[in-house]
């Protein structure tokens, strides 16, 4: 097979498990608590995913442009070290800029360091491979994360408040549903969207097959 095309396949095949086969949080559950306690707002979902996406890109650049020299010993140290710089930055952006969400979001923003797939994506492939792949995976994981987070945060909006980004799209009278607004209407929403996307790709393998 051609090389160029060899390549182009690699990275499409990254970014679809990024997005979806191998999902960060509809796949393989991580960074669960974050996608119940700040996506009751289409808003703060936005941010939220923006944040992470940033973090999980730029510490992933980092730690594969330097891999090769990252003692064994200290890998671990040093990934933290990396993804604890890039949080910092973003949680001062969003105080300087957005005070309003970062209000809102909390200390979820600065346990994007111990976000199991920001770590987990130095680990298992920034680690491993050269830049120009650590970008695609980090950006389809990122934006893989993002759009969960926002597909939950607009049901539960829409139902918790009668607005999406504070428009109001439901009729005057509708009874707000209460429960979605904190984190069990989360893990409802949550639950559904595992089965779907689980469903769906079981699914797909089995044509492929």
């Amino acid at each position: 097979m051609n090389p160029r095309r060899l390549m182009y396949t690699k990275w499409f095949n990254i970014s679809r498990d990024g997005m979806s086969r191998s999902n960060p949080i509809l796949i393989a559950a991580l960074g669960l608590c974050s996608a119940l306690a700040v996506t009751n707002r289409v808003d703060n979902s936005i941010a939220m995913g923006l944040a992470v996406t940033f973090v999980i890109v730029m510490s992933s650049l980092i730690t594969s442009l330097i891999r090769n020299i990252i003692p064994q010993r200290v890998r671990m140290v040093t990934y933290m070290v990396i993804i604890s710089s890039f949080v910092i930055a973003v949680d001062a952006f969003l105080e300087a800029f957005v005070p309003n969400i970062h209000d809102a979001l909390g200390p979820y923003v600065g346990l994007i360091i111990t976000n199991c797939i920001v770590m987990g994506r130095s680990e298992a492939f920034a680690s491993k491979n050269p830049m120009r792949f650590t970008f695609f995976d980090g950006l389809s994981n990122g934006l893989g994360y993002s759009w969960v987070l926002i597909a939950i945060g607009a049901v539960r909006e829409i139902l918790a408040f009668g607005t999406i980004l504070d428009y109001r799209v439901m009729p005057t009278g509708f009874e707000n549903w209460v429960v979605m607004a904190i984190a069990p209407g989360g893990f409802f929403v949550l639950g559904l969207l595992i089965w779907v996307l689980r469903d769906m790709t079981k699914s797909y393998e089995e044509d492929l097959a």
